[in-house]
């Protein structure tokens, strides 16, 4: 077991080497981008990538403070579920509402890598393949969709 310190000096260290890793991929429009803190450009509409001692996770978040405007956004989303799922080349779980870790309400879309431990660096390029392919076919996709939800 950690203490708070060491895991959060880990955790840190596991996205600096996925920022490394991912540095020299470029965007949809062939742009340099931070995809550790991957921004959409659309208030309320974050992409998340987080990996913990048993999984890691790829998410589209919703996080709409009025329940109507996440229903609205997440209700797009759905009218697009089917391209997505194509870009993705893989089914994800959709989750019209959830609680997240400050107890928020939310939206989210979402995929799971099981089994996966930060914590174990014989694990990192599992999740780090699995994050990569990800966040780069999501931005794809982003990069298509993204003017449907400007407002």
């Amino acid at each position: 077991m950690y203490g708070k310190s060491e895991a959060s000096n880990i955790k840190k260290e596991f996205w600096t080497t996925f920022g490394m890793y991912m540095k020299p991929v470029k965007n949809a429009e062939h742009l340099t981008i931070n995809w550790v803190n991957y921004k959409t450009g659309i208030r309320h509409i974050y992409f998340r990538m987080d990996a913990s001692k048993r999984e890691a996770t790829v998410a589209i978040e919703i996080k709409h403070p009025d329940a109507a405007g996440r229903a609205l956004v997440y209700g797009q989303m759905e009218s697009l579920k089917s391209y997505l799922e194509q870009v993705l080349e893989e089914s994800w779980i959709w989750q019209p509402a959830f609680y997240d870790e400050d107890g928020s309400s939310a939206s989210r879309i979402f995929i799971q890598l099981e089994s996966v431990n930060v914590f174990n660096k014989e694990h990192w390029p599992a999740i780090i393949s699995f994050f990569k392919e990800r966040i780069i076919k999501l931005d794809h996709f982003w990069n298509d969709v993204k003017t449907q939800f400007e407002l």
